[in-house]
């Protein structure tokens, strides 16, 4: 039973639900791609064309921007979600078994260097910034205003 569970999980994270209504649902590209025909063409007040025209307009654009983009991911998207799901893969693994550790490397080794100048700075500095302390304590300001 437990290792059905377990064959399952590892297929579910394979064959994850596909939400074919929201295909955005982290919002990337509201602020991108979001346009619309009166984005790109606006007829100010006391300057209108034909309004069969600007139905027509609005339509071609409409049309051609929905189908010209269903071609172009029909052609392109699956070859781009290979070479994309590539890099990512690469990056994935350049993360996880190069960067990582040298940066975890890197902090072991700076920590026995921390430690000896953190020695060296409480050792030679912190009796010289003491006494220096102690020598200006006891100074005294005073402002007059003289007229």
């Amino acid at each position: 039973m437990a290792e059905e569970l377990n064959e399952k999980r590892m297929h579910d994270v394979h064959t994850k639900e596909i939400d074919l209504v929201s295909r955005d649902p982290k919002r990337l590209n509201d602020d991108v791609v979001k346009i619309d025909f009166e984005d790109v063409i606006a007829e100010p007040d006391g300057t209108h064309s034909f309004d069969g025209i600007w139905k027509a307009s609005f339509t071609t654009f409409t049309v051609t921007k929905y189908w010209f983009y269903r071609l172009l991911s029909a052609i392109f998207g699956i070859p781009l979600a290979l070479i994309w799901g590539i890099y990512f893969a690469i990056l994935s693994f350049l993360h996880i078994w190069a960067v990582v550790p040298c940066i975890r490397s890197y902090l072991i080794e700076i920590q026995c260097i921390s430690r000896v100048y953190s020695i060296c700075i409480h050792t030679f500095c912190d009796p010289l910034f003491e006494a220096i302390g102690k020598m200006f304590s006891t100074i005294r300001a005073t402002v007059r205003k003289e007229i």
